[in-house]
């Protein structure tokens, strides 16, 4: 399967009165023609503003650099403001986290959909409001023509994300980014929204990239992984290697979060991963998870941490070998 999406040493800075802010720092991630790829992490360690940075539409005053950037051949970084404008919406689309804050209020439903195949394909209003009905019926969403006329806070939550999805649907994308997109939803709806997101995916043979901080969610629905702290992608690996043989100590540590159907008991504690995330302003010296983590030694605090690749096709960021995260792994898991 070819690379759709190349990130090699990816950063975004912010400039800030305190000094410069470097919330995303060296990400190199590939994601591949027609698969699933969540991007795992707690709140704040830069998985939104990647995608943000591959789509560019960082917030004022940030800038993106990287060794490359490529999607599907075109290397983003070269592209002016029209160019990409081009490409949003028609070869790569976002699903936003809050689909209340992301769609128009002063515009209806349809208005909103049709906008992006009219800008994108040389179609009439009545083909794109035929296309716009047919991908509400997609996303079940019942009476669809009806629909059209009705404006975003008429709508529930579950149905603004629906909304959502056929928007980023319009253009046929290869490859969609869903930031969060379960995030204010009640659990049964959320489990709608995923279900739907796969099935469309697998329908369609676009790739997708989902970003998350729900490791049910990842187990569900993705095939590859990568976790990310304090700006940096600290592992990838399949989602059957992530959960059965987590290398870098952050991930253990997410996983000791969640209950395990069939072992975790009634009333017993869960996980927790003491600490607090190192500032993200000016430079980052040594294993960024090294306050928290329970294998940490001298090395630790100096030491470069490169993102390693293994020979199974995985990559963590510590300094220990595959042998001894792994032993690591069992021994945080029994005690």
């Amino acid at each position: 399967m070819s690379a759709l999406l190349q990130i090699d040493q990816l950063d975004v800075e912010i400039p800030l009165g305190r000094g410069l802010l470097r919330p995303v720092r060296a990400v190199s991630l590939e994601v591949r023609r027609g698969e699933t790829v969540c991007v795992v992490g707690e709140s704040g360690c830069g998985k939104s503003l990647t995608s943000l940075a591959i789509m560019d539409l960082l917030p004022q005053g940030a800038r993106r650099a990287a060794q490359r950037l490529w999607f599907d051949g075109v290397d983003l970084l070269k592209l002016d403001e029209r160019q990409m404008a081009d490409l949003r919406g028609n070869a790569m689309a976002m699903v936003f986290q809050e689909p209340m804050t992301s769609l128009n209020p002063a515009y209806t439903i349809g208005n909103q959909l049709e906008e992006a195949l009219l800008r994108h394909r040389k179609v009439s209003r009545s083909d794109a409001r035929a296309r716009a009905i047919s991908l509400l019926e997609k996303v079940g969403m019942t009476g669809a023509a009806s629909r059209l006329s009705q404006y975003p806070h008429q709508l529930s939550g579950g149905l603004r994300q629906r909304v959502m999805i056929a928007m980023a649907l319009m253009c046929g994308p290869k490859m969609i980014i869903a930031d969060e997109p379960t995030t204010a939803l009640d659990v049964t709806i959320q489990a709608q929204i995923l279900y739907l997101l796969r099935a469309l995916q697998r329908e369609l043979g676009m790739a997708m990239i989902l970003i998350t901080h729900d490791l049910g969610i990842v187990a569900r629905i993705a095939d590859r992984v990568a976790i990310m702290y304090a700006g940096q992608i600290v592992e990838t690996g399949t989602v059957r290697a992530i959960f059965t043989r987590p290398l870098h100590p952050y991930t253990q540590g997410l996983l000791r979060c969640i209950p395990i159907p069939g072992k975790t008991r009634r009333g017993e504690h869960l996980g927790s991963i003491p600490g607090m995330v190192p500032s993200l302003i000016g430079a980052l010296t040594g294993c960024a998870f090294r306050n928290r983590c329970r294998f940490a030694f001298d090395r630790c605090a100096t030491a470069a941490v490169a993102l390693t690749e293994t020979e199974s096709g995985r990559s963590y960021r510590c300094l220990l070998s595959v042998d001894d995260c792994a032993a690591n792994a069992v021994e945080a898991a029994s005690g």
